[in-house]
């Protein structure tokens, strides 16, 4: 059975730290907690350039730097933890020590491929996440650990090929049942805001209704913008390539290379996000639809 989480107090957290406040699925935790009233700090690496909204106050610094993650813990009662891939290798326990020593609530985004009896995870990426689910174990930070499954933002980065054609280009990956972020957004507010001892630290995987190739989220991105879009294979090689030439750091091209040759498909699907949230999760055709102008027409001339 999983563990319990330990009690952190009769009331829902007042103030919430969200790392990696400026990503796509930070800025939905962000929105969904600021709806409920919550206080929030988000710890981001540089500060955007428009004001936060009402209620949002940025923590300017990297989470591998101690007098920042001190800083940006100081008076909060609960942290949504996403730690970044691997593009620095910078080593994180600066941060658990730092988490073990303020002892707030920690709600720890992960990933389903995480293979708990493996000795080594199938690649980089993956052992990130699973390495820093063992650091705050044993610094006895005792998280609620949400696994999720790849998020259906990351079609996000299809919009530069898409403005020029119809084609999407890139590395085969591995099958999965891909996860709306904003389904994986209400989660982690609903263990963030959990009363105590209502939620076990899991793992709760969260993953969406339906087993998808990138082959099939094309289509389906493609029904959803009225064109007939194709997924085209090319060489890890040539990917990562591409992704240099996009400025992407060496250690991260690596990574999402071997990610793509080394990590295996899954049939996965779980209604943890039901468990967690009370609805189904939702498809990525919907996902595709709700998000079809983030996608402009292909640029003639």
């Amino acid at each position: 059975m999983p563990e319990t989480m330990r009690p952190v107090g009769a009331l829902p957290p007042a103030s919430v730290l969200v790392t990696g406040a400026a990503g796509h699925l930070g800025r939905e935790i962000v929105v969904r907690l600021r709806a409920r009233g919550v206080r929030v700090r988000g710890l981001v690496r540089r500060e955007p350039g428009a004001a936060p909204p009402l209620g949002v106050a940025w923590a300017v610094g990297d989470l591998t730097d101690r007098a920042a993650v001190r800083a940006a813990l100081a008076g909060v009662d609960a942290v949504l933890l996403i730690w970044p891939l691997p593009e620095t290798g910078e080593p994180a326990d600066a941060l658990v020590a730092e988490l073990a020593a303020f002892a707030p609530r920690v709600v720890q985004v992960s990933s389903t491929a995480v293979d708990d009896t493996a000795l080594r995870q199938s690649d980089p990426i993956v052992q990130v996440h699973a390495d820093m689910e063992t650091l705050l174990r044993e610094a006895g930070v005792r998280p609620v650990v949400l696994r999720s499954d790849t998020l259906a933002s990351n079609a996000l980065g299809w919009a530069g090929q898409l403005r020029a054609g119809d084609v999407v280009a890139g590395p085969e990956t591995a099958r999965t049942a891909v996860v709306d972020e904003r389904d994986v957004a209400d989660a982690a507010v609903s263990a963030l805001l959990a009363e105590d001892g209502r939620l076990t630290c899991g793992p709760h995987l969260l993953t969406g209704p339906q087993v998808l190739e990138r082959a099939d989220q094309v289509a389906l991105l493609g029904t959803a913008l009225g064109r007939r879009l194709r997924f085209e294979p090319v060489p890890a090689e040539l990917a990562a390539a591409r992704m240099r030439a996009d400025g992407r750091p060496e250690r991260l091209v690596s990574a999402l290379v071997e990610a793509a040759l080394g990590r295996r498909g899954s049939d996965l699907v779980t209604d943890h996000v039901r468990r967690l949230v009370g609805r189904p999760a939702g498809g990525f055709g919907a996902w595709a639809l709700d998000h079809a102008a983030c996608f402009p027409p292909v640029r003639r001339g």
